[in-house]
């Protein structure tokens, strides 16, 4: 029976509640039974740590069930959890011999893992998952510290040559054709990562004659918070009364971003800014939001499946995979090709709540068995 081996180091050393770890966490937590046997393995003091789709799923789950955002707390509970797994603990020398498939299911750019993959690949079928907006295409979000640039150049020279590449949507299967260079030969499949991991909640016609407009995602310049700020300030000259939350983490390349946004919310009042919010809390404003917005570039946007699976309507724009699959089934294509026509654009959204929250279909989202499925099936 094949027996895959599933990198993580890259979760441990850097746990939060990323989509991409949302991808990790369902992976474990669905791996089906009758797929091929499977272990996630960690570094550890005597080697690595090897851990069973049922002991991965609850060490990976911990990041979005710590009831914090504080990374350090976050980073502590996972140390405990992982120590309290009670996983198989194997040499350095004998991890090779244990696998015939090894996977690599998140980006890092640490040697370590690099290294890794690359030794494998010398004598097995190795695999990787392959996310987002690739950063030739977005050079703005990525600014890499000094002296990383070389991993980095690797890390994706990896996914170029890989035996096969899962792909979170169409548009990453593109991307690494086009700009990667991989060969259209080699195994490059596309499988959809699910929506179905919150309850869905039933739809309700909005009540407010205050729409709230949500906007979830870190403040990079491709996801277009700024414009999306210009954009309500330009409907609210125009006589709208309604108001915009922003979710998510400051820019981590453009601090510019972030001073701006910062200065928006502190002198608008119908602008707020939440940056450290836990689930609980971020579902909390999805369900007091009237219409949620995803501008910009995606790879892939699981929080649009969230927030139509709690039967908030989406308006979009640009490069969104995920809203792309849910069009017409309570998702909305909108112009944002600048402020004013995205003002205009939302304000015709902003009248049709109603009915687009009425055409929400939630069995139009993707489910995360049939996305583990579309994963072991290349394994």
């Amino acid at each position: 029976m094949t027996h895959v081996g599933v990198d993580i180091e890259q979760f441990a050393r850097d746990p939060y509640g990323s989509g991409i770890q949302r991808v990790l966490q369902h992976l474990a937590l669905e791996w089906p039974d009758d797929g091929p046997s499977c272990h996630f393995v960690l570094p550890h003091p005597d080697g690595y740590l090897l851990l069973d789709p049922s002991q991965a799923g609850r060490v990976l789950s911990v990041p979005f069930e710590a009831g914090t955002s504080d990374s350090g707390v976050v980073r502590a509970l996972v140390a405990e959890a992982i120590e309290q797994a009670d996983g198989v603990v194997v040499e350095p020398g004998a991890l090779l011999s244990m696998f015939d498939r090894w996977f690599l299911p998140e980006v890092s750019y640490a040697p370590t893992v690099l290294d890794r993959f690359e030794l494998f690949a010398e004598c097995m079928p190795v695999a990787m998952i392959g996310f987002d907006a690739l950063p030739m295409i977005e050079p703005a979000n990525y600014r890499f510290p000094p002296g990383t640039v070389a991993q980095v150049s690797r890390y994706f020279h990896l996914l170029a040559r890989a035996d096969a590449v899962v792909c979170i949507s169409e548009y990453a299967r593109t991307s690494i054709w086009d700009r990667l260079r991989r060969e259209r030969s080699a195994i490059t499949t596309v499988a959809h990562p699910g929506g179905d991991h919150i309850t869905p909640r039933t739809p309700t016609p909005s009540s407010t004659e205050h729409p709230t407009l949500i906007k979830v995602g870190t403040m990079e310049a491709r996801k277009k918070p700024v414009e999306t700020i210009e954009a309500v300030q330009i409907m609210r000259a125009r006589g709208w009364n309604g108001k915009l939350v922003l979710l998510g983490r400051p820019s981590a390349s453009d601090p510019q971003i972030n001073a701006a946004v910062q200065a928006a919310a502190e002198s608008d009042p119908a602008i707020t800014w939440i940056h450290d919010a836990r689930d609980a809390e971020v579902l909390d404003h999805l369900h007091r939001a009237d219409l949620f917005l995803s501008i910009g570039t995606e790879g892939y946007g699981i929080p649009v499946l969230e927030a139509i699976s709690q039967g908030i309507p989406v308006a979009y724009s640009g490069i969104q995979p995920a809203a792309e699959l849910m069009d017409g089934a309570g998702a909305i294509g909108i112009d944002a090709s600048d402020a004013q026509a995205l003002a205009t654009s939302l304000l015709d959204a902003a009248d049709q709540i109603d009915s687009l929250t009425t055409s929400i279909g939630t069995t139009r989202i993707p489910t995360w068995r049939d996305f583990v499925r579309g994963v072991v099936t290349v394994l």
